[in-house]
């Protein structure tokens, strides 16, 4: 069973990679598309994906580490 501060630690760094490669590929992306934004909104649209990313995945492990202790995944 993992604790869930471990499933919180892991989520965070796992989106944080995500966080950084989504950043890049945003200023990289976006002006090719015609959509030209300042940094200022690139890192804040990037930042209010990455608190949803951390959520789906510490809410997602967190259902799984259920049905495993319910013995539902066993």
């Amino acid at each position: 069973m993992q604790r869930k501060s471990t499933s919180l630690i892991e989520a965070c760094l796992s989106t944080g990679i995500g966080f950084g490669i989504s950043l890049i590929l945003q200023i990289v992306i976006l002006p090719k598309i015609g959509c030209h934004v300042s940094l200022a909104v690139d890192v804040l649209v990037v930042c209010i994906f990455t608190i949803a990313s951390v959520i789906r995945s510490y809410w997602t492990r967190r259902f799984f580490n259920y049905l495993h202790v319910k013995g539902i995944l066993s």
